[in-house]
């Protein structure tokens, strides 16, 4: 079985006129291998191009619609979460991003890595979340 990819695009394509971003390099934002379920790293910029603006809570809750949304179109739900890996890029945003990942995975109970990192690939970014999910068959 093949497998399928999901909201394909070009990273040279979304980052138009920005200086050292002619990067012609194909992604997609998600990719069902089997009944596994990945996720291009979500944050605060919603599925069709709105930013959430400066709140590390309000671009996590942009990233989390954003989840659920890839999630669905791909035949899984937020209870198939098996793994997330959330990136904050200060300490201090710790408390407003996990309140929001946790009211919406409310019963999930996935495994979880959270790092805090010097930069993500804009520096507006507060936040971001990958995430691993396997339908159960």
């Amino acid at each position: 079985m093949a497998h399928k990819r999901f909201r394909k695009f070009n990273m040279r394509d979304r980052y138009v006129g920005k200086v050292g971003h002619d990067i012609d390099f194909g992604l997609c934002m998600a990719v069902k291998a089997g009944n596994r379920v990945f996720l291009r790293g979500q944050s605060a910029t919603s599925l069709n191009g709105v930013y959430a603006g400066d709140d590390p809570a309000a671009q996590t809750e942009t990233a989390m619609t954003n989840v659920k949304a890839l999630l669905e179109e791909a035949g899984a739900e937020l209870a198939h979460i098996c793994k997330t890996t959330i990136y904050i890029t200060d300490y201090a945003y710790r408390e407003p991003v996990y309140r929001v990942i946790g009211r919406w995975l409310e019963g999930v109970y996935p495994c979880s890595t959270g790092l805090i990192v010097a930069g993500l690939a804009k520096p507006e970014l507060k936040m971001e979340i990958d995430i691993e999910a396997i339908i159960p068959e």
